[in-house]
C-alpha cells in the first residue's frame, strides 16, 4: 500500500521537535519509533480514495531515512484513523491551548485501536451526506494551522496547482506530463479527506474556487466500496468488473462515449491491445458514429500511444494534437482523456479512454482537467490492481491444475504398461479433463520422414474421445485409420517443428485446435505430435479457443510423450543388448570350457602326493613343470584341504573348473599367467598347512573362498596395469571406474562359478553361497596394491600387538587381505634363480606397456616401465622391496613364525640384488646410482638393526 505524503510525514516530526518541552509530543514520537517494527494491519481504507493519492509514487520518506521511514509511512498508512486524530491533536496544539497533561501512549497491540475505529465510523454514518463530498477550498482553510508551520518557499513548491488555480505549461499536471509526476506536488489534505471534525480555520491558505469532488461520493464511492468489499466475486466476470469501471468513471466524468482494451501478448511476445470494452455511448454522442471506421482507427492509435508511452493522454483539442492523424471524418471526437491501467509493478495492462466532457451546464462539449485525469487515475489504479489479483488467482490455480496434471503424468510413466501406445493413451487421457478438449490425438511419423512438407507422412496414430456423463466425463481409445484423421495441422507442426494453435477451422467439426511437436531431447527431432480440438466451454456446450494454459499442458504433455518414447526406446534397446550379452555368454562359456576329453583326463588321472609335487615348501617352482601336473597341483591342493569332502564338491565339477579357470588367463601375458596363478594359490596353501593357528583363525568356508581368490585373482589379465586402462578409456575403466582389473577377475570368476558343469559352489545353502562369494570379491580386490598401500599401516600396527583377538570379523578381513597380497608378491620370495627369471618376465611385461604409453599417450612411462631404464632394473627391485615387499612379510612373520621363510626368501634376494647394484656402481657410479646405492645401505642396516 502507498505510504502518506512525505512532507506531511516531515512536517509531523519537525512539529514534534518545535514542540519537543512538550511531554505528550515526545511520548507521541516515541510511540512512533516503538510500533513501527510491527506488522501493518489495515484498518480503513477512507484516504484510499483521496483523488491525489497514487499507490505508484516513488516519493522517499523524510521520516529519517531508508528503510525504517518507509516502514513508519506503512504503519501510518495502515491505521489512518490514527493519523487523522493524530494530525487533528496537532493542529489543535498550534491554533489553541495544548494540554498540560502528557499523551497516553498507545499500546502496541493494534486491537487496542478500536476505539479510534469506532470513532471514526461514528464519524462517517453519522454525518450528513454532504459532508461526503470532498471540498477542496474549505479543507484548505482547515490546514491553515498546518500549514503555517512550514517556509513560505517549502509550502508554495509542495501546493498542488489545481488547488491554486495556475496551470503553467511544464506544470506536471500538463496533460503530456507523466501522471506519477501528481504525487510529488500534492497537498496535505488528501491524508484524511472529509472528516468534519476538523478546525475551521479563519485564515485561508489560497482562495479558490475549485469545487470539484473526487468522486461521486468522496469515501463512499460505491464503486470501489463494492469491490473492496467483496472483490471478483461480487463483480463477477472481468468483463463485468470492467464494464462497471468504465460505466462509473463515464458517468462520473460526464463523458459521451468510454472503451477499455486489455493488453495481449502475441505469439511473438509482443504487447497488443484486445477490445474488452468496445465503445460505449453515455451521452449525446451516438454509438453508431464512434463506430465507423475513422473514429475506430483514431482511439486504437491513442490507446496504442498511451499503452507504449505509460502515461496519460488529455487531449483538449484533438484535431489540433500533431501525434494523431485528424480528418473531418473524425470531427465527432474532439476531447480525450486515455489513462493506463497499470500493475502493482508498473506494467501497463490496460487503456481506459474517455471521449467528448458534456459540461453540465448546458451540455457543450468541454476539457477534461487535471483533476479528471486524477480522478480516473485513481479509480484505473484500483482497476489495475484487482486485475493483477485476478491474473495471479488465475495463474495460481491454472499451475495447481498443471502441478496435478504432471503429477498424474509421472505416476502413469512410472508404471509398468503392457505396451508403448497403451502408455501414451494413459498420458493423453490424464490432460483432456484439464484441457476439456474433446478430442486428443497423438500421430507419429514414418521412420523416413523427410523435412519437406509434401514429403512427411505418418504411420500411425493414438485417437481419444471424451463423452461427458453428467458431471463426469468417460474417455475412450477409438481405432482410426490413419487416412481417417485429417493430418494438415499435425503436418504444418511437424515441419515448423512450432505449437500451432487455431482458434477457428474451417472444418465445421473443429472449432479449435491445437498442435505440439514431440521432440527427442538429445537430437531435438520431432518424433510425435499431440493434437488437441474442440475445447468444450466450462458453463455451456459452446466451443471456446484454447488459451496459454492449455498450450503449456500440451507441451507438457509433449515433454512425457518425449519421455515416454525414450524410454520405449531405451527399453527395446537394452532388451537387444541384453540378449547379446547372452549369446556373448553363451559363446564366451563354451569357447572357455574345456574339452570334454581333457576334463575326462584329469578326472581320470591318478593325483600325485603334496609331497611329489612340492607344494608344501615355500620354494615351490613350477618353472619346468608339465601342464597337467599343473592341474593336478591344484586339485590335490583341495583335496588336502578336504575342501571336496566338507562342501560336498562334486569331483567331476571340480576338475572341469580348474581346467576352465587354467583357460581364463590368456597366455600371450609374460607374467600374469596361470603359472602366476598356480604360484599364488600354492603360497596361500603353505602358509595355511604350515600354520595351524590360521586354519584355527579361518573358518572352513573362509579358507575355501581364499584358495578360489588365489587361482582367479587375475583371470583374463591383459598385461597392463589400471592406470593403463583407465588413461586409455578402456570399456573395463568404464564399467568399473576403480580397481577395473581386479573387479573384472572377480566377474570373471563368478561366470565361471556359475557356468554350467564348473558350479562347485552348488552344494553349499543359500546363506553359504552368498558369504563365499562376498569373501572371494573382499580378497580379488585386496590383491589390488593400491588398497594394500591404504589397510596396511592398520595391518603393521596390529601385528606388534602381544596378542590380537582373531574373532573380530574386520581384523579376520584384514588378515585375509594381507595373505593375499603375501601370496601375490610371493616371486620375490622365491629362490635366487626363480627370482630371477619371474623378473625378467614382469619387466618384459612392463616395457611393453611403457611402449604403449610413449606411442599413444606421447608420454614417457615411470623408470619401471622404461626400457631406457633397463640398467637401473636391480635399483628398482631393491625399492620395490624396502617399500612394499619386506614391511609386510616382516608382519606376517611376526605375527606367525611359520610363515618366516618367505621374510628369510625376501632378505635373500634383497642381498642378491644389492650385490648386483654394488656391481654396476663399480662399472659405471654416476650421481643418482651412488646416492640411490648409499640409500639402500642405509636400509640394509636399519633391518639388520631392528632384527
Amino acid at each position: 500500500m502507498p505510504c502518506l505524503h512525505s512532507e506531511a510525514l516531515e512536517f509531523m516530526e519537525s512539529d514534534s521537535a518545535t514542540t519537543g518541552a512538550s511531554p505528550g509530543a515526545g511520548t507521541e514520537k516515541s510511540y512512533l519509533r516503538e510500533t513501527v517494527t510491527d506488522p501493518p494491519v489495515v484498518r480503513d481504507m477512507g484516504w484510499f480514495f483521496s483523488p491525489l493519492w497514487s499507490p505508484r509514487s516513488k516519493t522517499r520518506s523524510r521520516f529519517g531515512g531508508g528503510g525504517k521511514g518507509d516502514q513508519v509511512e506503512a504503519w501510518l498508512d495502515d491505521h489512518s484513523d490514527f493519523t487523522r486524530a493524530y494530525f487533528l491533536r496537532r493542529a489543535s496544539a498550534v491554533s489553541g491551548p495544548q494540554e498540560e497533561s502528557p499523551m497516553p501512549r498507545f499500546p502496541r497491540s493494534s486491537s487496542d485501536h478500536s476505539d479510534l475505529l469506532r470513532k471514526a465510523h461514528h464519524r462517517r454514518t453519522s454525518s450528513p451526506p454532504t459532508s461526503s463530498y470532498l471540498n477542496l477550498s474549505s479543507l484548505m482553510d482547515r490546514l491553515k494551522p498546518l500549514a503555517s508551520n512550514l517556509r513560505a518557499p517549502e509550502w508554495m513548491e509542495r501546493s498542488s496547482p489545481d488547488i491554486l488555480g495556475s496551470h503553467s505549461p511544464c506544470s506536471p499536471c500538463s496533460p503530456r506530463s507523466s501522471r506519477c509526476s501528481f504525487f510529488s506536488n500534492r497537498p496535505l489534505s488528501p491524508v484524511w479527506p472529509c472528516c468534519p471534525d476538523l478546525p475551521h480555520s479563519p485564515h485561508p491558505l489560497c482562495p479558490t474556487t475549485t469545487n470539484t469532488a473526487a468522486c461521486g461520493n468522496g469515501e463512499c464511492c460505491p464503486w470501489m466500496l463494492e469491490l473492496l468489499r467483496g472483490g471478483l466475486s461480487s463483480m463477477g466476470s472481468v468483463a463485468e468488473l470492467c464494464q462497471g469501471a468504465v460505466l462509473h468513471a463515464g458517468e462520473l466524468l460526464s463523458a459521451d462515449c468510454c472503451s477499455l482494451s486489455l493488453v495481449k501478448k502475441d505469439c511473438g511476445g509482443r504487447n497488443t491491445l484486445e477490445e474488452l470494452i468496445a465503445p460505449t455511448a453515455l451521452g449525446c454522442l451516438s454509438e453508431g458514429n464512434l463506430c465507423s471506421h475513422a473514429h475506430l482507427e483514431l482511439v486504437k492509435s491513442i490507446m496504442g500511444c498511451v499503452m507504449a508511452t505509460g502515461s496519460p493522454v488529455n487531449l483538449r483539442d484533438a484535431s489540433e494534437d500533431p501525434r494523431f492523424d485528424f480528418d473531418d471524418d473524425q470531427s465527432k471526437i474532439r476531447t480525450v482523456l486515455s489513462v493506463p491501467i497499470k500493475a502493482h509493478r508498473g506494467e501497463v495492462v490496460g487503456v481506459m479512454i474517455m471521449i467528448n466532457k458534456r459540461d453540465g451546464c448546458d451540455g457543450s462539449v468541454s476539457v477534461f482537467t487535471n483533476m479528471d485525469e486524477k480522478v480516473l487515475s485513481n479509480h484505473m489504479d484500483v482497476l489495475g490492481m484487482v486485475l493483477d489479483n485476478v491474473q495471479l488467482y488465475e495463474s495460481s490455480r491454472q499451475e495447481a491444475k498443471r502441478s496435478q496434471a504432471l503429477i498424474e503424468m509421472a505416476k502413469v510413466l512410472s508404471m509398468e504398461h503392457r505396451s508403448f501406445e497403451i502408455l501414451l493413451s494413459k498420458m493423453a487421457a490424464t490432460i483432456m479433463p484439464f484441457t476439456r478438449a474433446q478430442y486428443c490425438t497423438i500421430f507419429i511419423p514414418s521412420q523416413q520422414t523427410s523435412v519437406v512438407e509434401d514429403q512427411v507422412s505418418f504411420s500411425r496414430v493414438i485417437h481419444l474421445e471424451c463423452e461427458e456423463l453428467g458431471s463426469t466425463c468417460q474417455i475412450y481409445r477409438r481405432h482410426r485409420d490413419i487416412s481417417d484423421v485429417d493430418q494438415s495441422s499435425a503436418l504444418r507442426t511437424l515441419v515448423a517443428m512450432k505449437t500451432l494453435n487455431m482458434s477457428k477451422s474451417s472444418e465445421e467439426s473443429i472449432k479449435s485446435l491445437i498442435c505440439c511437436p514431440v521432440r527427442n531431447e538429445r537430437s531435438e527431432n520431432v518424433i510425435a505430435v499431440c493434437q488437441l480440438m474442440n475445447k468444450k466451454s466450462r458453463d455451456s456446450d459452446e466451443m471456446e479457443a484454447f488459451n496459454r494454459y492449455d498450450e503449456r499442458l500440451l507441451e507438457d504433455l509433449s515433454v512425457y510423450c518425449g519421455l515416454a518414447l525414450q524410454y520405449a526406446q531405451a527399453v527395446q534397446i537394452t532388451e537387444e543388448r541384453r540378449a547379446s550379452i547372452e549369446v556373448t555368454q553363451e559363446v564366451l562359456a563354451y569357447h572357455i570350457t574345456a574339452a570334454e576329453s581333457e576334463i575326462q583326463a584329469l578326472q581320470e588321472a591318478t593325483i600325485p602326493s603334496v609331497e611329489s609335487l612340492n607344494i608344501l615348501d615355500f620354494h615351490f617352482s613350477d618353472f619346468g613343470l608339465p601342464e597337467d601336473l599343473t592341474t593336478q597341483a591344484t586339485i590335490r591342493m583341495f583335496l588336502d584341504l578336504n575342501l571336496v569332502q566338507d562342501f560336498n564338491i562334486d569331483y567331476k565339477s571340480l576338475c572341469q573348473w580348474v581346467l576352465t579357470v587354467r583357460r581364463g588367463y590368456r597366455n600371450s601375458v609374460p607374467y600374469h599367467n596361470w603359472n602366476h596363478a598356480l604360484s599364488t594359490a600354492q603360497s596361500m596353501f603353505a602358509m595355511l598347512k604350515a600354520t595351524d593357528e590360521l586354519q584355527t583363525i579361518f573358518s572352513r568356508l573362509e579358507i575355501l573362498a581364499l584358495m578360489i581368490a588365489t587361482l582367479n585373482h587375475d583371470l583374463d589379465h591383459r598385461g597392463v596395469s589400471n592406470s593403463y586402462i583407465e588413461r586409455s578409456q578402456q570399456p573395463l575403466a568404464q564399467l568399473y571406474g576403480h580397481s577395473s582389473l581386479e573387479n573384472h577377475h572377480y566377474n570373471l570368476c563368478l561366470f565361471i562359478l556359475n557356468n554350467t558343469g564348473s558350479q562347485i559352489l552348488s552344494g553349499l545353502s543359500a546363506e553359504d553361497h552368498r558369504t563365499v562369494l562376498h569373501m572371494i570379491k573382499r580378497a580379488i580386490l585386496a590383491t589390488d596394491l593400491t588398497v594394500y598401500m591404504e589397510r596396511r599401516t592398520e595391518f603393521f600396527s596390529l601385528a606388534k600387538k602381544s596378542r590380537v583377538n582373531w574373532k573380530n570379523e574386520k581384523q579376520k578381513d584384514l588378515l585375509r587381505s594381507m595373505l593375499m597380497t603375501a601370496s601375490d608378491l610371493s616371486a620375490i620370495t622365491k629362490p635366487w634363480p626363480e627370482q630371477k627369471r619371474i623378473a625378467k618376465l614382469v619387466t618384459m611385461e612392463f616395457f611393453a606397456q611403457g611402449d604403449k604409453e610413449k606411442k599413444e599417450f606421447k608420454i614417457k612411462p615411470i623408470d619401471i616401465m622404461n626400457r631406457e631404464k633397463s640398467t637401473r632394473l636391480p635399483y628398482m627391485q631393491v625399492e620395490y622391496i624396502d617399500d612394499i615387499c619386506y614391511p609386510l612379510y616382516k608382519a606376517v612373520s611376526r605375527l606367525f613364525n611359520t610363515c618366516s621363510p618367505l621374510l628369510k626368501g625376501c632378505k635373500k634376494n634383497r642381498e642378491n640384488w644389492m650385490h648386483l647394484t654394488e656391481k654396476a656402481d663399480e662399472e659405471d657410479c654416476e650421481n643418482s646410482s651412488c646416492v640411490a646405492l648409499e640409500t639402500h645401505k642405509n636400509n640394509e642396516e636399519k633391518m639388520q638393526t631392528e632384527e
